[in-house]
């Protein structure tokens, strides 16, 4: 299966660190948080976490972090398809493909849930075919793009003709909320909304995916998982992920048997991980991470096509192979090759 196109899509407003901290200052919020909560969101905010700027599906930043169970899905119900069929609209153009042209959907998320799912939904957006094939994904948290790219691929196998799209959709702030809960201050801080829209097919493009690997860590699942907590997604955000990904990611990569040259394309997470993973990578291998990072900020599952994107946009890799890494919840890791076409 090869890779012909991929795009992203943003939410239209942005807002640095500091709006987002001048806007919790002046909420009647703001004081029902406990002196240590306040000065945890004052120090992360404030303070080099590489975050720079994220995007968020509202109408206004006062919004953000005050809706109710119900206004957060119904903010999630509304934006995932829009921001999901924008991606792949995006997508399909750099491929010369119509919408009609598609005949396989994928799509990840976590930030939501939706029956039918958000592929449904993206089909009605994009007036895809009534007999498309689709499918969505859930459960994988952060950790989602590789194993949509799988399924793909096993799709790809059965259907040698098919022109397969992958969308990793994720509205981060449709599970905002603040309390005084460590993991649920370090979301409020750290997550943005994007998508990202992959179209891929048995021939053309200039890369090839291959060699699919995960590691399991369920004894870790606490470290890292959503959680149900009074209708609204608990992040649950322990301190050790960033060993534990960078220990799940090492023992993938040394598993290439002499191939560790590919340039590695990875899920950022945060400052911390990258941090981490600088003992198995070079930092100048990172840099294009750190960027969606302070760009962005963590989108879960289509950060690590965003990186991606950027990277075919910005360097010539000549016979360069790449190697794509996510990983999430569960704890779990995944990873592929992306070796070039010759």
């Amino acid at each position: 299966m090869h890779l012909i196109s991929v795009a992203s899509s943003f939410p239209k407003l942005v807002f640095t660190q500091s709006d987002c901290l001048d806007v919790l200052k002046a909420s009647s919020y703001w004081e029902s948080l406990s002196s240590r909560s306040l000065s945890i969101l004052q120090k992360v905010l404030e303070g080099d976490n590489g975050i720079r700027q994220r995007h968020f599906a509202a109408d206004a930043l006062e919004q953000v972090w005050q809706r109710s169970a119900q206004e957060l899905n119904e903010s999630y119900e509304r934006e995932a398809p829009k921001l999901g069929a924008d991606a792949v609209r995006q997508a399909l153009d750099r491929a010369g493909l119509l919408p009609r042209e598609v005949d396989i959907l994928l799509v990840s998320t976590c930030t939501g849930y939706l029956c039918p799912g958000l592929a449904s939904h993206m089909i009605e957006q994009l007036g895809l075919r009534r007999d498309v094939f689709a499918q969505d994904l859930t459960g994988h948290g952060c950790g989602a793009a590789i194993p949509l790219v799988q399924l793909a691929s096993a799709y790809s196998k059965l259907y040698p003709e098919a022109r397969i799209v992958t969308a990793e959709v994720e509205v981060c702030s449709a599970a905002f909320y603040l309390d005084d809960d460590i993991g649920v201050l370090i979301s409020a801080c750290l997550f943005g909304d994007g998508a990202s829209a992959q179209v891929w097919s048995s021939t053309g493009g200039d890369y090839a995916v291959d060699h699919f690997r995960s590691v399991h860590r369920p004894d870790c699942r606490e470290a890292l998982r959503f959680v149900n907590h009074q209708g609204q997604l608990k992040n649950r955000l322990h301190k050790s992920v960033p060993s534990i990904v960078a220990e799940s990611v090492k023992e993938l990569y040394e598993q290439e048997t002499g191939e560790t040259d590919r340039r590695p394309v990875l899920h950022g997470g945060g400052r911390d991980v990258l941090d981490a993973l600088e003992g198995i990578f070079d930092s100048n291998s990172l840099q294009p991470m750190r960027q969606v990072l302070k760009d962005c900020g963590n989108m879960s599952s289509p950060s690590l096509f965003v990186a991606l994107e950027r990277i075919l946009e910005a360097a010539d890799l000549g016979n360069e192979s790449l190697w794509l890494c996510g990983f999430g919840a569960g704890f779990s890791a995944h990873c592929a090759c992306l070796p070039r076409v010759h």
